[in-house]
């Protein structure tokens, strides 16, 4: 019996037989060689040639990873060899931040790890669900850090992140919608590579840990396959698929949710917009996969929210929990010129277009005026097409809301509002900066790009077939990727690298470094992330409830001593020490419980500081190449 999906007009390429498509085309060889005299009866073929065989039909796909890896490590090249000394150049002090978030993660190998971490902002602590702490990324590479250090780590987070995401973007294309390998390249490399995707490598590792979004789609492909009673000989569903796909897809977003809940949230928000106009589209095929689809999601969902109850509970209402979003969405909003420009971080890109967003950070929405054009174009020409049709929506939705509040028109806000401002003020929406929206962008982009090479690939007419890969080919020039800058930062002292502070501090205690670490000048977090995380320190970089009746706030505010050393280190001038000081002093160091206050000899005005210090605390002990002086409790 033939099948419905195979009569539809509507129906897509990878719908079309019941059994799988997606395999690659084998080779003439490669069949003689697996049915030949080598493989009779009898004969024993060495298990590497085994192998050869079984992935010589890949060998263009893992030429194609390789690219993407290759590429990536070009890209990160300022950070290596040494990433110690090395930090990226645009945007170091989140680079300190994660690399402490790192290390914190990497001690759930040793069980010393709580949602609410007593390492940092002593003593009340920081809620590492609050913040972006990349958590599953952390303990996934614990043994690097531990091994290496969290420097080491992060530089390979960058280029994994760039390279894992295009490549799982390519597997998707290549082998679920079963694409050509060119468009699948041309797609998968514009995922991994788009100038949103280089600009938020500036240290933003939860932003461009896209790579288990293509995972989670090819697991709801798999669910629609087993709920499609055409798609089986026997007309029936498939319940064990409908059920196995629902628990991988919870499995699945529980661990995105630990990598990055902004990439899953936005990733939901578009594929929620396709599926819905890609399902009234197909309106027979929907109805017939519904029940199944349906079923397998509320099971999928279910089993998130069992294994996902603690830890958002903890986010949302737990110690150290914010009741808001910590940025501005009036301040983080694409700006309507920014979408034609070229990005900074680009090869066609300029200084000029850095006046168009926030930071070198996002640049998310500078695609160039060639690929919108080119995108338009192929669009227009697939929009019959069910699966266009949803993308063309997905992408609309999400460039307008990218927009934010006001739509603003190089740098000059209008009279006109967005759709974002539907959105304010409502719960967790108002956590996602509007700008970042247009990062849902990228995928879409690349859908119908790629559908739209396959088709000419496919085309029987010549020129199509040059004329369509060679117009994405042109867009995608300008906003080929530079390598991201970099720069030389100071070594960490003896006194953290050989491990002498723990003479000066118990283990998990708090060592307070001078002057204390601020979100603007995070850098003596540095030394509690050469260590492991081995000591707390008070104050520092974390999203915290500090602001006027508990709402979000960076960091928190300082105690009469933090802000005594924070002046003395910016102006080089002591304040009088009275008596009346010193007990401050006393009164903070208590407060954060400290065990230790040290001065390192790269501190900015080094000598003030140790004059103030030694008439806080008394004379100082040199440890190694760091002035110390213990002030509580070994």
């Amino acid at each position: 019996m033939t099948s419905t999906a195979r009569v539809e007009p509507d129906a897509e390429p990878a719908d079309r037989a019941s059994g799988p498509t997606d395999a690659p085309d084998q080779p003439a060889d490669t069949v003689r060689e697996t049915t030949g005299p080598a493989a009779g009866p009898g004969s024993r073929v060495p298990r590497w040639r085994r192998w050869v065989t079984t992935l010589r039909p890949y060998r263009v796909d893992f030429g194609t990873c390789l690219l993407f890896v290759l590429l990536a490590g070009w890209l990160t090249q300022g950070l290596w060899p040494d990433p110690g000394a090395r930090v990226l150049a645009l945007n170091p002090a989140d680079q300190t931040l994660y690399e402490w978030f790192l290390a914190m993660d990497a001690r759930l190998l040793y069980g010393d790890f709580s949602l609410l971490s007593d390492r940092l902002n002593a003593p009340d602590g920081v809620n590492l669900m609050a913040n972006t702490t990349v958590i599953a990324l952390g303990f996934l590479f614990a043994p690097v850090t531990l091994l290496a250090g969290a420097p080491v780590t992060f530089a390979l987070l960058a280029a994994a992140n760039l390279a894992g995401t295009a490549i799982a973007w390519y597997w998707l294309y290549r082998h679920t919608l079963g694409l050509g390998r060119l468009a699948a390249g041309l797609a998968g490399g514009f995922c991994g590579f788009a100038p949103g995707m280089i600009s938020q490598s500036n240290a933003h590792l939860h932003m461009t840990a896209q790579w288990l979004v293509p995972v989670i789609i090819w697991l709801v492909v798999r669910l629609i396959r087993a709920a499609d009673p055409a798609a089986r000989p026997d007309g029936r569903r498939d319940p064990r698929g409908i059920a196995r796909n629902g628990a991988l897809i919870a499995l699945t977003v529980t661990v995105q949710v630990f990598v990055g809940e902004e990439v899953l949230f936005l990733s939901a928000v578009a594929l929620v917009v396709l599926a819905v106009v890609y399902a009234v589209a197909r309106p027979r095929f929907t109805w017939r996969v519904l029940p199944g689809f349906l079923a397998g999601m509320l099971l999928a969902v279910g089993l998130a929210l069992v294994a996902l109850a603690y830890p958002l509970w903890f986010q949302f209402a737990g110690p150290q929990s914010v009741p808001n979003g910590m940025f501005s969405p009036h301040y983080f909003s694409a700006d309507l010129a920014s979408w034609p420009a070229f990005s900074p971080l680009s090869v066609a890109g300029s200084a000029a277009g850095e006046a168009l967003t926030t930071g070198p950070a996002e640049y998310n929405t500078f695609l160039g005026w060639p690929l919108i054009i080119v995108t338009l174009v192929c669009a227009a020409a697939l929009i019959r097409r069910p699966l266009v049709i949803g993308c063309v929506a997905a992408g609309l939705a999400m460039a307008a809301l990218s927009l934010g509040p006001v739509i603003v028109v190089n740098r000059e806000p209008t009279e006109l509002t967005g759709p974002y401002s539907m959105l304010l003020e409502v719960p967790v929406v108002d956590g996602a900066l509007p700008m970042r929206f247009a990062l849902a962008l990228i995928p879409v982009i690349a859908t119908v790009l790629a559908l739209a090479v396959d088709r000419a690939v496919r085309d029987v007419r010549r020129p199509v077939q040059l004329l369509v890969p060679a117009a994405c080919v042109a867009a995608f020039l300008p906003i080929f990727p530079e390598p991201l800058p970099t720069t030389d930062r100071p070594p960490l002292p003896e006194f953290i690298t050989a491990g002498h502070w723990r003479d000066c501090v118990r283990p998990g205690g708090v060592l307070v470094p001078v002057p204390l670490p601020t979100p603007q000048e995070p850098w003596p977090m540095r030394w509690a992330t050469g260590a492991d995380a081995g000591f707390s320190l008070p104050e520092g970089f974390f999203i915290g409830p500090y602001a006027a009746g508990g709402r979000a706030s960076m960091g928190t505010y300082k105690r009469p001593t933090s802000k005594l050393l924070a002046d003395v280190a910016k102006t080089g001038r002591l304040p009088a020490i009275t008596d009346r000081t010193r007990q401050a002093a006393q009164r903070d160091v208590a407060f954060w419980d400290a065990s230790c206050v040290a001065l390192g000899d790269d501190a900015p005005n080094a000598a003030a500081l140790l004059d103030a210090l030694e008439q806080l605390f008394g004379p100082a002990t040199r440890s190694a190449d760091v002035w110390t002086w213990r002030v509580g409790r070994p």
